[in-house]
């Protein structure tokens, strides 16, 4: 199994971006889709996850700006990004876990907010 992400680049503050990772392979059952984040540094940070029903929880400094959604019959995940802030810059990774444990990462993809 494989994720690939799309949709990062590089923004001004105030603008938006929306972001996508689809699986690619054999998932039998997905439970959790989320979006993380890293900077130089720092330790990854979850920052929206969804669950298989429907659920959603967000890091409080993105509430309110940023929404995830997923397409099950596609094994995709979404992030659509608005209001950035330079602080956004990161790398984001999708990460989609099954209900035996497993879980996968995608490769990551930058997101640049300029002020």
């Amino acid at each position: 199994v494989q994720l690939q992400a799309s949709g990062g680049g590089l923004v001004q503050a105030g603008g938006s971006l929306r972001l996508s990772c689809a699986a690619f392979g054999r998932i039998s059952s997905i439970s959790h889709m989320g979006w993380y984040r890293q900077t130089p540094g720092k330790q990854r940070e979850l920052v929206a996850l969804i669950r298989s029903s429907g659920s959603t929880n967000y890091a409080d400094s993105v509430k309110g700006r940023f929404t995830i959604s997923r397409d099950n019959a596609k094994s995709t995940v979404f992030l659509r990004m608005s209001s950035l802030k330079p602080e956004d810059t990161a790398v984001y990774y999708c990460n989609i876990d099954t209900p035996y444990g497993t879980e996968y990462w995608g490769q990551g993809t930058l997101v640049t907010v300029s002020s």
